[in-house]
C-alpha cells in the first residue's frame, strides 16, 4: 500500500470513529479492553501497508505489560509471558526515539513472537506523548518495507492511541484529586471539631487544683462528643484504596520474581489463591510495596512470603534478610498509605526490623474468610 494525498486525514477519520466507542474503565475490567484494543489493531492494518498487529501496553490492574489487543494473529499466545522494554531491542528505540523502527535480517526474540514476524522483518510503533511510554504496536513488515509517508502514517496512528490513553490517565488524576480533596475535608472536621474539644478538656484538666462535680460532668460530655464527632468522620474513607485488579496474589508473586530475580522472590507457607477476593487489591498493593522496598534499599538474599490464616484472620507476611542503616531509616509513604488502608477493611499493617538484619510487613485482617 502506497499513502496517497489525503490518507493521514482517512487515517485519523477512521481512528476517531474507533476512540469514539471507547469502554469507560469499568468496561475494560469486564473484558472489553480486548475488543477496543483489537479494533484499533484491526485498523492500523486497515488503514497502512501491515497484515498483522499487536499492541502491548502497561497494564495498571495486573501491573504488567501485557498483549491488550491483536489483528490477524491469534492473541492467547502472547498471555503467559513477561514482557518489557528489552523484549524487543526495537521496542526501546522506537520510544526513545519516538519514531517507527523496522527490523530486517535475523531478529532475536521469544518464540511466541515468530507467527508476527514476516520473512521482511518486522515494525514497531511507539504509543508515546509527552515523554510518556504507553506501549508498541509491533506487526509485521511488508515485503516491501515501508515508503516514508508509511512510516508517517503508522507513527500519527500511535500518536493518536497515545491521546486516547492520555486522555484516561487525566480521568484517573481528577478522580484522585477529589479523593484527595474528601480527605482533607475529613481532616478540617476533625480538627475544627475532635481537636478543638480535646484542647478544651486538655486545658480545663491541666488548671490547678480538683475539679468540681460540674467540671467533671462538663469535661466528660466534651469527651464523649468528641468520640461522637470522630466517629461519624471515620466513617469517611481514611486514604487511598488500592484499584481493582485482573490479576491475584498469585499471579503477582510470579511477576515480581520474574521482575526481580536478584531479590530471590518465593513462596514460603501458604497459598496464594486463598486470599479472599475483597482483600485481593490490598494484599496485592502490600505485596508489590514490601517487595519494591526491597529492591529499593535493601540487599537481600532472599524475599519470603507468607500467606495463611491465624484464628480467623488473614495473614500477609512478607520478609527480606537485608536490611542495613539506609533502610533502617527509610519511612515508607506507600506502605503508611496501605496502613490507611487496612484500616477501613478492620486491619492492621506492621513493619520494621523484627530481628538484626530482616524486615518484616505484615498485613493482619480480621474476618479476612
Amino acid at each position: 500500500m502506497t499513502a496517497q494525498p489525503g490518507a493521514h486525514i482517512k487515517a485519523l477519520d477512521g481512528f476517531v470513529d474507533v476512540l469514539a466507542s471507547i469502554p469507560d474503565e469499568a468496561a475494560l475490567a469486564d473484558g472489553d479492553g480486548l475488543t477496543f484494543y483489537g479494533r484499533l489493531c484491526a485498523a492500523i492494518c486497515e488503514l497502512s501497508a501491515v497484515d498483522r498487529a499487536v499492541i502491548f501496553r502497561y497494564d495498571a490492574a495486573r501491573r504488567k505489560v501485557r498483549a491488550a489487543g491483536a489483528h490477524g494473529i491469534d492473541i492467547s499466545i502472547f498471555e503467559d509471558g513477561f514482557y518489557t522494554v528489552e523484549t524487543l531491542a526495537a521496542a526501546r528505540q522506537a520510544l526513545a526515539e519516538d519514531h517507527v523502527v523496522e527490523i530486517t535480517g535475523g531478529i532475536e526474540v521469544p518464540e511466541q513472537f515468530a507467527p508476527l514476524i514476516s520473512e521482511a522483518g518486522v515494525v514497531v510503533t511507539p504509543i508515546a506523548a509527552g515523554g510518556r511510554w504507553m506501549g508498541v504496536v509491533v506487526a509485521d513488515r511488508p515485503a516491501a518495507g515501508l515508503s516514508e509517508s508509511e512510516r508517517d502514517m503508522l507513527w500519527v496512528l500511535g500518536k493518536t492511541a497515545a491521546l486516547a490513553a492520555t486522555a484516561r490517565i487525566a480521568t484517573f488524576q481528577a478522580q484522585r484529586a477529589r479523593e484527595l480533596e474528601a480527605r482533607l475535608d475529613m481532616a478540617r472536621e476533625i480538627h475544627d471539631g475532635v481537636i478543638q474539644r480535646l484542647f478544651g478538656v486538655s486545658l480545663a484538666l491541666s488548671g490547678e487544683g480538683a475539679l468540681d462535680e460540674e467540671a467533671r460532668a462538663r469535661c466528660s460530655e466534651e469527651l464523649q462528643t468528641a468520640l461522637v464527632d470522630l466517629r461519624v468522620a471515620l466513617q469517611r474513607p481514611l486514604g487511598r484504596e488500592s484499584r481493582p485488579t485482573q490479576t491475584t496474589l498469585a499471579d503477582e508473586l510470579r511477576r515480581l520474581g520474574a521482575e526481580h530475580p536478584d531479590l530471590g522472590v518465593l513462596l514460603e507457607d501458604g497459598d496464594p489463591a486463598a486470599v479472599p477476593a475483597e482483600l485481593e487489591p490490598l494484599a496485592q498493593s502490600v505485596l508489590t510495596e514490601a517487595v519494591r522496598n526491597a529492591h529499593r534499599h535493601a540487599r537481600p538474599t532472599s524475599v519470603r512470603v507468607r500467606v495463611g490464616d491465624e484464628d480467623g484472620a488473614f495473614v500477609l507476611e512478607v520478609r527480606n534478610d537485608g536490611v542495613g542503616e539506609r533502610a533502617r531509616r527509610v519511612s515508607g509513604m506507600g506502605l503508611r498509605l496501605a496502613a490507611l488502608e487496612a484500616l477501613q477493611h478492620g486491619g492492621i499493617l506492621e513493619f520494621g526490623e523484627r530481628a538484626p538484619g530482616e524486615w518484616q510487613v505484615r498485613l493482619v485482617v480480621s474476618g479476612g474468610r
